[in-house]
């Protein structure tokens, strides 16, 4: 490059980007001067985790696990698999939502904790700022042991937490939205 900088962005998603959610990480800088680069970051969940927290949740509602329940390490490599191609489509389809707003876009999958892999990626890029956007985890937030708590503590950066956008239909609906407030 001509010694232009970026200004990058690290956006770390719970889950794919909607096309609403897009468009507003990305108003969010249309006043800014340089280039904008966003840096997704799209963590995997680990297989053995599942089963485990699986199996202790049969354990707590005292049920006895029967050695169906049991997996192997086959098994659990194949849950995984399962896991990573559905955390590929996932942050294909934020790529895609954030490219179609206009956004100049990378991305990528992490198994590693994530405010630690948030983190790294801040410290890789010389993070400008950090966005965080989730679904709202009331009890995580209130102890401040949510990603977004962990991260202010942890980086130098501004941070913005955004919720996830649901219409009116959604809200309404499965459980997703906050009802009851």
């Amino acid at each position: 490059m001509s010694g232009t900088t970026t200004y990058d962005v690290v956006l770390l998603v719970e889950q794919p980007l909607s096309e609403q959610d897009a468009r507003q990480v990305r108003g969010l800088h249309t006043d800014v001067a340089d280039p904008v680069r966003y840096h997704v970051l799209l963590p995997v969940e680990d297989a053995a985790a599942r089963v485990e927290s699986a199996l202790g949740s049969i354990a707590a509602s005292e049920v006895l696990a029967s050695p169906a329940l049991v997996m192997d390490q086959e098994n659990i490599e194949a849950v995984q698999a399962e896991l990573l191609s559905e955390a590929r489509g996932e942050l294909d389809t934020c790529l895609k939502q954030m490219t179609d707003c206009g956004g100049d876009v990378v991305g990528e999958i992490v198994s590693a904790d994530p405010v630690d892999a948030l983190a790294a990626k801040v410290a890789e890029v010389d993070a400008a700022e950090v966005i965080i956007l989730t679904r709202s985890h009331v009890v995580s937030e209130f102890f401040h042991l949510d990603w977004t708590s962990r991260a202010r503590r942890k980086l130098g950066v501004p941070i913005l937490h955004l919720l996830e956008q649901e219409n009116f239909d959604e809200q309404a609906g499965e459980g997703e939205g906050v009802t009851g407030f």
